[in-house]
């Protein structure tokens, strides 16, 4: 997690701190990312872990608000420790960790109920926004989890050719607004709404709406978040 020398935006703290667990084999993530937190008012780091049996044990205890989950942990990795902590503690949000950017991990890590994904080498801004913006049920992806490897502007030669209306859809559900808000949005019925999004799942060969976000983001259709 990198620290970038920027202006931070001040957030006013209502009530008490949102508690943070941290569950990562890495020792020295861990605390950076605890010490880090002590600089903020509206978070407190309340306890971190070295593996997923620990941080499970820790996250009944404790009941924090959100838990910061590394992928690639012994034993048992952070997507099974996911699923298991969502059964047990389901108002918890899990912030899910990895050093590795591959779109399938963003779709198993949405399917076990993490509420964000961040990449380990993304900005500590990019982990702020994320433990303050997760809420279960929702998932917030970091705009560096998106490599542009693509130039800008270029589609690859097999991304499928969509209608404009589709491409409207398409484009907002990468902003991640939901088809009930692009239908309002669009002043269009919400049935017609998803039929355009059933439509985008079947051209790009996909079973959900975040696989067709990463495809289209794969394939040169909608730029990543945030670039």
């Amino acid at each position: 997690m990198t620290v970038q020398e920027t202006t931070k935006p001040t957030f006013p703290v209502i009530g008490r701190p949102r508690t943070v667990l941290v569950v990562d084999d890495h020792r020295s993530f861990a605390d950076l990312l605890a010490m880090a937190l002590s600089a903020e008012p509206d978070l407190v780091c309340v306890g971190t872990a070295v593996g997923a049996a620990q941080g499970l044990a820790m996250a009944d205890e404790l009941r924090p608000d959100v838990v910061v989950m590394d992928i690639e942990m012994p034993q048992q990795n952070g997507i099974a420790a996911t699923w298991s902590l969502r059964e047990r503690v389901p108002r918890t949000a899990v912030v899910v960790v990895t050093a590795h950017r591959d779109p399938q991990w963003m779709v198993r890590a949405a399917q076990a109920g993490a509420a964000a994904f961040v990449p380990k080498d993304g900005s500590l801004d990019e982990m702020l926004v994320a433990l303050r913006t997760a809420r279960p049920g929702n998932l917030v992806v970091a705009p560096s989890a998106f490599r542009a490897d693509r130039s800008a502007g270029a589609v690859a030669a097999d991304a499928p050719a969509l209608t404009p209306r589709e491409r409207d859809v398409l484009v907002h559900l990468a902003q991640g607004i939901a088809p009930k808000a692009i239908a309002r949005l669009l002043n269009i019925s919400v049935h017609t709404c998803r039929g355009y999004v059933k439509s985008l799942l079947s051209k790009l060969g996909v079973r959900s709406q975040l696989e067709a976000v990463v495809r289209a983001q794969e394939l040169g259709l909608v730029p990543p978040r945030g670039a």
